[in-house]
């Protein structure tokens, strides 16, 4: 998948600047693509350049003009292009820190330790950010209620999928730590 599908997704919630798309990239697609603003500004002038969005320049006194961009109609043609492609492969993790823990009995356990802790805080504050985003889409209905009532349901969709992930990421965390203590233990009584 290429970052300009994941752009494409993040402009069906409606015209949005550069900025405004980077700000937010993290509230509605981070759970499952992640780019820089670089990334995120050369790929929209790229599709601006394909006829894939329109730009609208806003004039803004004492700062700089901000352009605005949307969702053509060959912009919207290509993410349904995108849809009906097969996905083949599930995506493999490429994690340096999994690799740092197949690697632990060599020694560097606390170390070890300590990036599992700070990715389990990293995973918290996830999870507290997609509540948030949740409670947001929700505005006070139950689930049932939204999702009847709701016009796209693919972004709750996926913060869902956002939220579980969190969620095994902070269990995974848990046991990993869980059994680090142990060998730890087991290693300081020899």
């Amino acid at each position: 998948m290429a970052l300009r599908n994941a752009v494409m997704a993040a402009l069906l919630e409606g015209e949005a600047s550069g900025y405004d798309l980077a700000k937010g990239f993290d509230a509605s697609v981070a759970n499952f693509w992640t780019a820089t603003p670089q990334q995120l500004y050369r790929e929209l002038d790229r599709m601006e350049r394909e006829g894939l969005v329109s730009t609208r320049v806003v004039r803004q006194e004492r700062r700089p003009d901000k352009r605005l961009f949307s969702l053509t109609d060959a912009g919207y043609a290509a993410l349904r292009g995108f849809l009906a492609e097969p996905i083949g492969r599930p995506t493999a993790i490429r994690d340096a820190l999994l690799v740092k823990v197949s690697c632990v009995d060599v020694g560097e356990l606390d170390a070890v330790r300590a990036q599992i802790a700070e990715r389990m805080d990293w995973g918290r504050a996830k999870l507290a950010r997609y509540g948030r985003l949740r409670e947001r889409l929700l505005q006070g209905r139950d689930e049932a209620e939204y999702l009847a009532a709701a016009e796209r349901v693919g972004p709750y969709l996926t913060l869902l999928r956002g939220i579980s992930f969190e969620e095994e990421n902070l269990r995974w965390g848990e046991t990993a730590l869980r059994v680090l203590d142990a060998r730890a233990a087991a290693i300081s009584s020899r």
